[in-house]
């Protein structure tokens, strides 16, 4: 196996905490508020982001202690795979529990950090923070992707 390759040949459960960490694209959307459809039980994105969430850079304001900060937030982790249906059908994490390799522009695959914001893939520019939106109103900023690969 090669070494610059390990995010296709290695199963997430055999990840190390640093590899773990790389496989995130930086999309940031799993930062973004979701709604369930009452009726048909589907998830849906809005725009509106977490208050701890740099919408510059796509990353958590304060990674170490945001599960202290923000109760609700989720936290992937190799044993729960099984439950990563939720997640954009474009996530790193999501791709390759589903067997899938990682698409072109992941930083992995391209070697820039840029590579998800200039596909459109990342919640780069189009966001709004929770700090700005009643919780009431989130429905108002539903969002509909065409996944890309």
């Amino acid at each position: 196996m090669s070494a610059t390759e390990w995010w296709h040949e290695l199963p997430l459960q055999a990840l190390d905490a640093t590899q773990w960490e790389a496989l995130c694209d930086g999309c940031a959307r799993c930062c973004l508020h979701k709604l369930e459809d009452a009726e048909t039980g589907e998830l849906l994105f809005t725009r509106v982001h977490c208050t701890l969430l740099d919408a510059d850079t796509c990353r958590c304001s304060d990674y170490p202690h945001r599960q202290q900060r923000v109760p609700g937030c989720a936290s992937l982790a190799p044993d729960t795979v099984a439950g990563f249906d939720w997640l954009p059908a474009t996530c790193a994490y999501r791709l390759r529990a589903e067997g899938l390799h990682l698409p072109e522009w992941h930083h992995l695959v391209s070697g820039s950090r840029e590579t998800v914001h200039e596909a459109g893939i990342s919640a780069r520019g189009w966001t709004i923070s929770e700090d700005y939106v009643h919780p009431d109103g989130y429905d108002e900023h539903i969002v509909h992707w065409v996944e890309q690969e």
